[in-house]
């Protein structure tokens, strides 16, 4: 945990108030002035009053047209006839694409290899020029410099600039002014930019107000590098908020956050998930892993928010339809209100009925039944069944469980997703 600043400790940091509002004037009516929403049903599940800030509503689908546009506007002539160049997993791509086409001026958009299709054809389809390459973001900067220094080309950085930076502080801004009496903001946490302005801004107004940083745990570079620990940071793979998947933070954003963020959660992958779920199915929420982390990191931090007003940055909504559709019915599994039931049954004409009359009587819904005859070692005049249940609750799973035993059908229910494990019965 770190002590958090306040407004008087900014005077050494790139950017301050006044460049925020600067900012604020130069994105009015070129960008959405994005809502920020009471959540109840959340609000009542954490035991605080819950606002939403719904950066998903941009045209782009993140808050990265804030930045993007602000650093943009403020180049100079030649730079905008030459064009400029930027590395992105996809938000920061879109939004100097959608800007950039609006402004005349060309851009080379370079992608790591693992981004998500649906971001890479929307920066397509944005007038951008596509480039993928390198397996993170650090390794398609180094394409971009390449691309950058040949082509003589101006480099917009996805956090570690000042008008950025300022483009990002604006949500800061809006956040106060639709809710003044905020008790603490939960930003989301890569490069550090959207965290760093929104810092800035909040604690300006607000002296007091707490915020609370969030990282993917396979990503957690900020904070290794507050610490003083080495980077180890995308060692384990890619991560669901492949948006803050950073493995270096800014240097300009970095002692903004020492300053004024209180802490930074840590989600596993599974946490990230049921954040994306949650906010989906409890509040008809479409965001990506990156924006639905500050849920997650609320839900580790119920105790300490309960009773307060607490506003999330719903930073973007931009998740592949595969991806969400997978996460969702993964999220079922988790509640368990999808199981697959393994049913031990004599291979014998009107058994298969049986089994499914009992799981029917108990108000089961068969989605998909396997009929396992050669494959598994069984007894020739046997044969296992595979049935894939959806069931109100874990409770509901138990009672179509018993029923089954019973009524002769020896049953287990095979490995979930649920953090403590396999669960049978």
């Amino acid at each position: 945990m770190h002590t958090a600043g306040t407004a008087s400790d900014t005077a050494d940091f790139a950017v301050g108030l006044d460049d925020i509002c600067a900012a604020a004037s130069t994105l009015a009516g070129q960008v959405v002035r994005t809502p920020l929403i009471h959540a109840p049903r959340l609000s009542d599940m954490l035991g605080c009053e819950l606002y939403l800030k719904l950066e998903n509503q941009q045209f782009t689908g993140s808050f990265k047209d804030r930045g993007s546009y602000v650093r943009l506007v403020n180049l100079t002539a030649e730079q905008k006839r030459t064009g400029v160049i930027a590395m992105s997993a996809g938000n920061h791509a879109q939004g100097v694409a959608y800007h950039a086409a609006r402004l005349g001026i060309p851009a080379t958009i370079v992608m790591p290899l693992f981004a998500p299709f649906s971001k890479v054809e929307r920066t397509r389809s944005l007038g951008a020029q596509v480039v993928q390459a390198g397996e993170s973001i650090d390794e398609s900067r180094e394409t971009a410099n390449e691309l950058m220094d040949r082509h003589g080309l101006t480099f917009v950085h996805p956090f570690d600039d000042p008008h950025v930076i300022a483009g990002q502080g604006t949500i800061g801004l809006e956040l106060l002014d639709d809710q003044p009496e905020l008790d603490a903001v939960v930003v989301p946490i890569g490069g550090g930019g959207i965290m760093a302005g929104t810092a800035i801004a909040a604690t300006a107004l607000r002296p007091g107000i707490e915020m609370i940083g969030v990282e993917a745990a396979l990503f957690a570079s900020m904070s290794e590098s507050l610490k003083g620990q080495p980077a180890t940071s995308g060692r384990g793979g890619v991560s669901l908020a492949d948006g803050i998947a950073v493995k270096t933070p800014g240097k300009l954003t970095r002692p903004v956050i020492d300053k004024l963020v209180s802490e930074i959660a840590l989600l596993d992958e599974g946490e990230i998930e049921s954040s994306v779920s949650m906010l989906a199915e409890y509040q008809k929420i479409v965001a990506e892993g990156a924006g639905a982390a500050p849920l997650g990191a609320a839900l580790q931090l119920r105790e300490r928010l309960a009773g307060r007003k607490v506003a999330l940055v719903i930073c973007g909504g931009n998740i592949d339809t595969r991806v969400l559709a997978s996460v969702m019915m993964r999220g079922l599994v988790r509640d368990g209100r999808l199981v697959r039931l393994r049913v031990d049954i004599t291979d014998a004409p009107g058994t298969l009925a049986k089994v499914s009359g009992l799981i029917g009587q108990k108000g089961g819904n068969i989605v998909e039944v396997y009929h396992q005859r050669l494959f598994h070692d069984v007894p020739v005049r046997r044969a296992e069944i595979d049935c894939v249940v959806e069931t109100r609750n874990p409770d509901h799973v138990r009672e179509i469980v018993e029923v089954l035993n019973e009524g002769g059908f020896r049953t287990r229910m095979l490995s979930t997703l649920s953090q403590d494990g396999p669960t049978q019965f």
